[in-house]
């Protein structure tokens, strides 16, 4: 057992160590975290970089009102460890454990739940405007990386926080500047003395008197402005955050605990917003996190001595999509690629070295990614937007306005569609169907296996509208058939049946099969269909099918409310079909964060749930009414 740790169960705790210890302590955080990621996998070079910040940071902001606000969250590990969640750390990202990002239900000092970047800013200014309006007393505090700052809601909310001037301080953790001696020099310089209270006193003091002096005085008082204009901008590195109204402190070495136990101490008297740079090294402590940190970022279990993971080596879908892609940019070189910070997480590293000049990471922007696709497209380009599920949520408005409605040909390619594992609810895939399906223009394709997403890229690639394919975050099914498959919209019956037909689409539909196949030897035989396109369906297959079913069960891994099942529901009411239909996927939930395979189960969705679900629905007595799903996962303990 750590001996220092052992001995931190509040932020309070910090208070009781001096500075040596402090160091110590960062030691002992930095060990527990790597030892607890190299078993459970989750974010480690991020929670590396930031541990001596949060020694710093704890130590100074505890006092009672004090409220730390984490941007994301994945650098929140340091956190947990000092906020009294020590002895379940060994449960992160583990079902019914400690989640992977900040959440208020697991902790009074998590003040505000994230998962998704650039909301720190927004919601520390409204902590302290309610400090203010209560007449409380504290200092809030966010601290946001760089890479979250390229979001344009960062920027709002900078903007607003530095008309409202409620006292805030702002730590911008940077991790892509290296730290040089002579401007760490002046920069510490620099930062000393604008943060000293007598130089705030000095330059009030300066200004009234040259604005005294008579008859030339308001003149003077201009010209110093301008002058001091002048020297900031030459000087101070800045001067953006100046001119939103925050007072600049940097940059400064974010892992020397003292430096920045001092700068936030004066910070924290500053009448108004404060910004403080901070320089930190990501995976720091673990030299191959720090050698290849985009590859540390978010990693499985990996062996501590040498880094390398666990698990063996296989093909995700999101490695088939960044193969496909750089074949077909081979032959069309329209084609263009753009993430939102996620080149290495999207698949799309190869094609970013072997295509430059037509690859762009815009960082964290996915509204930016979206509207600069749709002039790409407009301008005579074929941009293909690699975005995981969740996050083009957060670029709804663009989606529709600017792609859809000038009906521009981008392609969406969403990676982790579905259930996506130990990131939890705030990550996973679910929605994507219910938020693009009802707009005009969009089409929607989600393929069963490898050779059905290269299919479909193809396809996708020589349409003249915006298309989104959807795959997750799983190992690649083998190719069910070698043939090319059917053509755009077109659905495919995979397997015959007797007592009824099952719909699936994407990742669910070779389980469905293998379920389907299973149950014959309990004499019920059902059908499966690889309806592959929800938006358009294939209307003439499905109606040919209600015609010679008797009932049908759709499978999906998105939410019920909006997805597949609910476009075949709409299909056969408009159609006059009356034929009963059961729905199968998520219900009126977040699901936590557990393994992709428990999430699974735990859904009725992996392979033996969908058997037990179709015998119970298929293997009732004719004109019987059937067993409502919703008790399948309740008989099972599901």
């Amino acid at each position: 057992m750590p001996e220092l740790l052992a001995r931190i169960h509040s932020l309070s705790d910090l208070g009781k160590l001096d500075l040596k210890e402090l160091y110590r302590l960062a030691g002992e955080l930095r060990e527990m975290i790597i030892t607890t990621v190299a078993k459970n996998g989750g974010h480690l070079a991020p929670n590396l970089g930031v541990v001596e910040l949060t020694v710093a940071l704890g130590s100074v902001l505890n006092r009672p009102g004090d409220k730390i606000i984490w941007d994301v969250g994945h650098q929140a590990y340091a956190y947990k460890l000092l906020t009294g969640r020590r002895e379940r750390f060994s449960t992160l990202r583990r079902p019914g454990g400690l989640s992977g990002y900040p959440r208020r239900s697991e902790s009074p000092y998590d003040y505000f739940g994230a998962g998704h970047s650039s909301t720190s800013l927004s919601a520390a200014l409204g902590f302290a405007i309610a400090r203010d309006l209560a007449g409380d007393k504290g200092t809030v505090c966010a601290v946001i990386g760089d890479g979250s700052l390229t979001a344009g809601m960062a920027f709002e909310a900078l903007n607003h926080a530095g008309q409202l001037r409620k006292k805030l301080i702002v730590v911008l953790n940077d991790n892509e500047m290296s730290i040089s001696k002579n401007v760490g020099a002046l920069a510490a310089y620099l930062t000393r003395l604008r943060s000293d209270p007598g130089y705030f006193r000095l330059k009030e003091d300066l200004e009234f008197l040259l604005k005294r002096i008579p008859a030339i005085g308001p003149q003077v008082a201009r010209t110093a402005e301008r002058v001091k204009d002048a020297v900031r901008f030459m000087l101070v590195p800045g001067t953006l955050f100046e001119e939103l109204g925050f007072t600049y402190l940097g940059p400064i070495d974010g892992h020397d605990i003292g430096l920045i136990r001092s700068v936030i101490s004066r910070a924290r008297h500053v009448d108004g917003p404060v910004l403080v740079h901070v320089l930190t090294k990501k995976g720091k402590g673990y030299p191959p996190a720090e050698k290849s940190p985009d590859r540390y970022h978010g990693v499985g279990p990996f062996v501590i001595k040498s880094g390398a993971p666990v698990a063996a080596p296989t093909t995700t879908y999101t490695d088939v999509f960044g193969q496909a892609l750089v074949e077909e940019a081979e032959k069309n070189p329209r084609i263009v690629a753009i993430c939102a910070a996620m080149s290495y997480g999207t698949g799309l590293s190869e094609f970013a070295r072997r295509f430059p000049d037509r690859f762009f990471d815009v960082g964290i922007a996915e509204q930016h990614a979206v509207t600069l696709a749709a002039a790409l497209a407009a301008a005579g380009l074929r941009p293909v937007v690699a975005i995981y599920s969740t996050f083009l949520q957060r670029a709804y408005d663009q989606v529709l306005h600017d792609v859809c409605l000038q009906n521009l040909p981008v392609v969406f390619c969403l990676d982790r569609a579905g259930l996506v594992g130990e990131d939890g609810a705030t990550h996973q895939g679910l929605y994507d169907l219910a938020y693009l399906r009802h707009i005009p223009n969009m089409s929607l394709a989600a393929p069963r296996d490898a050779a059905e997403l290269r299919h479909m890229l193809a396809l996708a690639l020589a349409r003249n509208g915006p298309v989104a394919i959807r795959y997750p975050r799983a190992v690649a099914e083998a190719a069910y058939t070698t043939a090319a498959g059917p053509g755009w919209g077109e659905g495919e019956v995979l397997r015959e049946g007797r007592d009824g037909m099952v719909l699936a689409v994407g990742s669910t539909t070779l389980p469905s099969l293998r379920a389907a196949r299973r149950l014959e030897e309990s004499g019920i035989r059902v059908g499966v269909t690889d309806v592959r396109f929800i938006k358009p369906l294939p209307a003439p297959l499905l109606l040919a099918l209600a015609r010679r079913y008797p009932r049908f069960l759709t499978v999906e891994d998105h939410a019920l409310a909006g997805g597949f099942g609910s476009a075949v529901l709409e299909l056969f009411s408009d159609s006059g079909v009356l034929v009963p239909v059961k729905r199968l996927g998520i219900g009126d939930k977040f699901v936590e964060h557990a393994s992709r395979t428990r999430q699974l189960c735990e859904n009725g969705l992996d392979e033996e749930g969908l058997r037990e679900a179709m015998q119970l629905y298929f293997g009732s007595e004719a004109g019987q009414q059937p067993v409502a799903l919703a008790q399948v996962a309740q008989a099972h303990g599901r």
